[in-house]
């Protein structure tokens, strides 16, 4: 989601924050969150409002979701993933992959466009 936008930054619990993803899941947010707290941010997290050209009324029946943010509002997400700036628990270079859960351990030996 916020990998393929521009650097958005929000009020997230009355906390200005520069936006890491939004319309997450508990699961995504609980990820994301250890990895950003790990890598010395200050997480918010809030409950998303509805997108632009969407109803609260239809916003109340999807499935319950979260926006996530940080403190700092120079963060960027995809400066940070290919800038290498994100280590994992195990002290590895967070890649992309990792990054949107499709690889379980981040393996920085295979260039990103090669995935």
């Amino acid at each position: 989601m916020a990998i393929n936008q521009h650097h958005i930054c929000e009020e997230v619990n009355g906390v200005r924050c520069a936006i890491v993803e939004k319309y997450a899941d508990e699961k995504r947010i609980q990820f994301l969150k250890d990895l950003l707290v790990l890598n010395g941010f200050e997480v918010e997290v809030g409950e998303s409002t509805p997108p632009k050209g969407m109803t609260p009324e239809q916003f109340a029946d999807l499935p319950k979701t979260f926006t996530i943010g940080v403190t700092d509002v120079r963060f960027n997400p995809i400066n940070a993933i290919f800038g290498r700036l994100l280590k994992s628990k195990d002290g590895r270079v967070v890649t992309l992959q990792f990054w949107q859960q499709k690889d379980i351990i981040s393996d920085d030996t295979v260039p990103y466009f090669e995935n």
